[in-house]
Formats: C-alpha cells, sequence, structure tokens
C-alpha cells in the first residue's frame, strides 16, 4: 500500500528496526520482569543473544520464509524474542491470548496454519497436545515455562538447538506478511488480519516523525501485545528507540507496579484511566477537609493556566498558584504513579474529555490516537504540537483520512476512511469480507463514525454497527453515553440498549466496594443481591444515571435500567481481551431482564 502525503518511511521491515535497536542501544535496558520482590533488566544485547538462538531453534525445526510461528502466552520477554526470531526468518507470527478460549485457540491455529506454537504455561502447553493431531500443520509445540514437556520440547531446548546451529538473519520484503493478528471477534468468528512488514515498520516510522522517544524513556507494559495497539505502539516503536518496558504482573497490580517501575510513559485504554481517575477522586472525597479544598483547587488552577496558554496569554499570579499547588498536590498525587510520568498515550476507544482533563490537569499530558488492528493500528493521533483534547488527533504522516456521508446522511458525520501505509493487505483467506471494506484507492472503510474539524483534527462519535434507531426514528450510539455514565464512582459498568424500542435502557454493574460503602455510610445492610434490589439504592442510581447524562439529548437518556452483580469479564465472554464489550453476547445473556424494563 503506498503512502500518503509523500512520506519515506526510515524502516522498511520489522527487522530493520531489529538490526537498529540491538546495535545501536546494546547495553541498555529492554524488557523489566518481577521476579518476587525484585525487578529483573534484560538489555538489548541479551535480547539479541536470545533472539539469534531461538531463531536458530525455529530454523533447525524447518521454519521458513512464509511458514507461521503462533504463541499463546501474556507479555513476557519470550513473547518479543519469539516475534523478531520468527520474523528474521521471513516467518508470520501469530499471536493469542491466555484468557482465550481452547476453542479460540485451536480455530486460530487451524486458520493460519502455525508449524510451531509457543505455550506460556503447562496448562497452555497440555491443552495444545490434547488438539495437535486435529491440527495437520501443527508439527511443534515449545513450553515457556519451567516444567517438562512431554511430546514438545522447552523453551531451553529450542535455544539449545539455536546455538549448535545459528541461523543467518532475513531481510524480507516490505510486502511480505509479517504476521495475522485476529480480531477479537465481538460478532462472529474471529478473522486474521494480514499486516505486512511495511505495515507496521512504517507505522513504527511515523511514530518517529511526530512522537519520538529517547532511551530514558519507559513504560509499565500491560496492554497485550496479542493486540495491535500494545504490539505496534508500545513494544515494536519502543524497541525502535532504545526505551525500556517494565512487564506488569497484572491488571490489579498495575498502581503498585507504576510505583515500582516508575515509568515516564503510560499507554492505555480509556478503561485504565477511567479506574485512575475513579480511584483519585475516591481517595480525595476520603481525605475530605484541607486535602479536598487544595486538590480542586489545583485542578482549577490548571485548567486556568491551560485556557491562558492556548490564548497565547500567561498570568504570573497564575502560575505561581500552580507552581505552588502542583509542588503540594499533584505531584503527591503523580508519586503514587512513581513520580516521573509525563505523558499518557490513550487508544483502543474514545476517552471521555473530562477523564482526558483530569489527568491533564495532574500534570500527565494526554495524547489520544485513533486506528484500528486493520490500520496497523494508528491512523491518527495528537502530538506535540498538535493536540486537541476530545479528538484523536491528526492523520499520522503518511496517512489520509476521509469522511463518507452518504453512509448516515448526515451533513456532518459520516464513516471514516482510512488511506495509506498502514492500511492492512486483507483478511486471511476471507475475499468476501475484504470486498466489503476496501473502496477504490486502497482506502479502508473503519466502521467507525466521526467528523473532521476545520483544523483537520479527528473526532470519533461512535460504531456505525452499534448506531441503532428508536421507535420515535431517532439515532443513537451507545458508547458515547456509556462511558459517561461509567464516570459515576458507583458506576462499574453500564450497557444501553434500545433498538426498535420506545426508549433508551440500561443494564448497570455498580462499582460493589464503592456501593457497599455508600450502604454502610446510609445503614443498609444485605448480600449484594440484596443491596441491589433495596429502594434506596435503587432511587441513588437513578440520580446517578441522571446526573451523568445530563448533557445528552432527551431521547438518549435512560428511562429504565437494571442492576446486575455479575461484572462482564473476558472470563465470562462478556469482554474481548482488549476490555470491549461484546455487545451480542450481552443482549443473548440479558434478553429476558431487558425485556423486562419495557
Amino acid at each position: 500500500m503506498a503512502t500518503e502525503t509523500g512520506f519515506k518511511p526510515r524502516f522498511d521491515n520489522l527487522v530493520s528496526i531489529y538490526t537498529h535497536a540491538v546495535e545501536k542501544f546494546t547495553d541498555r535496558p529492554l524488557f523489566g520482569t518481577k521476579r518476587g520482590d525484585t525487578w529483573e533488566w534484560m538489555t538489548y544485547r541479551e535480547f539479541a543473544l536470545h533472539t539469534d538462538e531461538v531463531r536458530g531453534g525455529l530454523a533447525a525445526l524447518g521454519v521458513g520464509a512464509g511458514d507461521v510461528t503462533a504463541i499463546i502466552a501474556n507479555n513476557r520477554p519470550e513473547w518479543a524474542v519469539a516475534a523478531y526470531a520468527t520474523y528474521g526468518l521471513g516467518g508470520r507470527y501469530v499471536p493469542m491470548y491466555e484468557s482465550q478460549l481452547p476453542k479460540d485457540w485451536e480455530y486460530i491455529l487451524a486458520d493460519c496454519g502455525a508449524r510451531v506454537c509457543f505455550a506460556a504455561t503447562p496448562e497452555i502447553f497440555t491443552a495444545l497436545i490434547e488438539m495437535k493431531p486435529r491440527l495437520p500443520a501443527l508439527e511443534h509445540v515449545v513450553l515457556l515455562d519451567d516444567g517438562d514437556a512431554p511430546d514438545g520440547m522447552t523453551y531451553g531446548e529450542l535455544r539449545t538447538k539455536g546455538r549448535a546451529a545459528p541461523a543467518a538473519l532475513a531481510h524480507p520484503d516490505p510486502e511480505e506478511v509479517a504476521g495475522f493478528i485476529y480480531t477479537s471477534g465481538t460478532t462472529g468468528k474471529p478473522k486474521g488480519v494480514l499486516l505486512t512488514h511495511r505495515n507496521l515498520a512504517s507505522n513504527v516510522s511515523a511514530m518517529h516523525e511526530v512522537f519520538p522517544m529517547t532511551p530514558e524513556d519507559r513504560s509499565l507494559s500491560f496492554l497485550p501485545w496479542a493486540h495491535s495497539f500494545g504490539q505496534t505502539v508500545e513494544l515494536h516503536a519502543l524497541f525502535s528507540m532504545g526505551a525500556s518496558l517494565g512487564i506488569a504482573e497484572s491488571v490489579p497490580k498495575i498502581v503498585q507496579n507504576l510505583g515500582e517501575v516508575r515509568p515516564t510513559l503510560l499507554f492505555s485504554v480509556p478503561r485504565i484511566f477511567n479506574k485512575i481517575h475513579d480511584g483519585v477522586l475516591k481517595k480525595i472525597e476520603e481525605d475530605g477537609g484541607l486535602k479536598k479544598k487544595l486538590f480542586y483547587a489545583a485542578l482549577d488552577t490548571a485548567k486556568q493556566k491551560k485556557a491562558l496558554a492556548e490564548q497565547h496569554r500567561s498570568s504570573g499570579f497564575v502560575d505561581l498558584k500552580h507552581r505552588f499547588l502542583d509542588s503540594v498536590v499533584s505531584s503527591k498525587i503523580r508519586d503514587r504513579f512513581g513520580g516521573r510520568l509525563k505523558y499518557a498515550f490513550s487508544g483502543g476507544a474514545a476517552i471521555s474529555k473530562e477523564v482526558a482533563e483530569f489527568i491533564d490537569a495532574l500534570g500527565i499530558l494526554v495524547y489520544e490516537g485513533y486506528g484500528l488492528t486493520e490500520t496497523s493500528p494508528i491512523a491518527t493521533a495528537n502530538w506535540p504540537g498538535a493536540r486537541k483534547i476530545g479528538s484523536v488527533g491528526k492523520p499520522i504522516p503518511g496517512v489520509r483520512v476521509e469522511i463518507d456521508r452518504e453512509v448516515t446522511g448526515d451533513p456532518k458525520h459520516g464513516e471514516i476512511i482510512v488511506f495509506g501505509h498502514n492500511v492492512m493487505q486483507g483478511y486471511h483467506g476471507l475475499p468476501e469480507e475484504n470486498d466489503k471494506v476496501f473502496v477504490e484507492g486502497g482506502g479502508f472503510r473503519t466502521g467507525d463514525m466521526g467528523y473532521l474539524d476545520e483544523d483537520g483534527f479527528l473526532y470519533i462519535t461512535g460504531r456505525i454497527k452499534e448506531q441503532y434507531k428508536l421507535e420515535n426514528g431517532k439515532y443513537v450510539v451507545p458508547s458515547p453515553l456509556e462511558e459517561q455514565l461509567q464516570l459515576s464512582p458507583l458506576i462499574n459498568q453500564a450497557f444501553v440498549f434500545g433498538d426498535n424500542r420506545p426508549f433508551n435502557v440500561a443494564l448497570v454493574i455498580p462499582d460493589l466496594p464503592a456501593l457497599h460503602k455508600w450502604c454502610d455510610e446510609e445503614g443498609i445492610s444485605g448480600s449484594d443481591d440484596e443491596l441491589v434490589a433495596h429502594e434506596r439504592v435503587q432511587s441513588m442510581m437513578r440520580e446517578q444515571l441522571d446526573r451523568f447524562s445530563g448533557e445528552f439529548k432527551q431521547f438518549e437518556k435512560i428511562k429504565q435500567f437494571k442492576l446486575l452483580t455479575e461484572e462482564f469479564t473476558v472470563e465470562n465472554g462478556l469482554l474481548t481481551p482488549k476490555m470491549s464489550v461484546k455487545r451480542r453476547k450481552v443482549i443473548e445473556r440479558y434478553q429476558a431482564d431487558l425485556d423486562g424494563l419495557y
């Protein structure tokens, strides 16, 4: 795919990124992993040694140009080693999530024709050995964790093979497929998105143009590299810039790990930023008194300073007040996140403007971007000197965005179409799906609704497929309303529904710890099911829904709701691994409850 706007990428394949990084940043730390109470860091030199050995090991197993290597693992150094070892043989890399079901692993392994699959744990290894007879292409299973590997081999054994038979480094053609990233499958079966070396390397090159990092930068990595945002924007890009990545132990330990790793950068999805927002506000409310007054004074002063800066003005008094309050308030909050956090990058879904401005006011600049797996993923981004909170930024170098208003019949909003170096080759083995998404000139129909402002900044207003019509003919896009409702400290998740119905209703999962605290203060006791059914809890939640939907049109607001105690999770099949709600699955499970609200 040709680039737009005459952009010339500095890297044309992932192997050139690899050789650049390991030669230039040899003794710098790359990956940090917590062992017991200690963080141990692998250097770029050590990463190169492991990768060269695994490349030799894979070659000894017969892996060559065009062959597929797969992995089922959460983020870990071996994930990146296996990826770059595969690229260095001209192979294709297919990552999967540990949280996926075995039937999903089997479907993906059959669809991509993997010859080798890495397994994170003995349990995954055993599941793969069991399904291997049904997967004629799968020849070898490699266990990453310590343990025995009957009918397969261990990671250590693979490295030993590679030491005995080193393999030369291949330099794939930029148009060769580097990997398949399977879409999360909010509907139907996952689709294998074919991404070339040019797709991924050019996306990384564009980051060098608009947002270069330094070897002193560090992230806390918890976005899965199996997803395009974490893989390209964090792993490949930071690797190419000599930065380091501390690998988070788990999502519940993110705040603790932030304090230990002390990152300068945070790559995340809105759900995590929402939790940071809620957590800080709850702590401030608990502290109360002078601390609370100073906190809100600090937020107000930060907003005043920013408003003046946008008008190219300044105030000595505001600057003085801001320095004082930042020192005594905001810096203490930043200390909870390690004290060095400068930038936060949000993607995967639209972040609430309120949350972005909140994080910004704490002295952590928020840069929101936009893209999909099919666009490698970055299509647009905010960057230094080109930032509007609430937007997802401008097209990155080499990318062009058009808005198709014929799809919506709206004079302003339409479907976002992306052209450029980042657009995928297509969906693996699905020509009819490709016909649906490609337009003349190679553009990709994203399925997202949005508009471009007069300065070329893109704003997302929802998903075309999520949009539905009420009985009165009014159109509703549920996700912006859901995001806003979830800003309530008492609401964990909200699901809005109203397709062909007279009004909108919602399934609401309370934030149970916050609800218990509220009930204790109100003298209400009982089990979780008894609490959500309590008349005063229902009344309180009605007030929360009305308050947090205040800026929405009357027809969009929630008329009836049902409180649930079970959270939507990856484990119960209601969230994708990248934390998107599987709308069809939620409706299937709770159809009777939704119908009952009418």
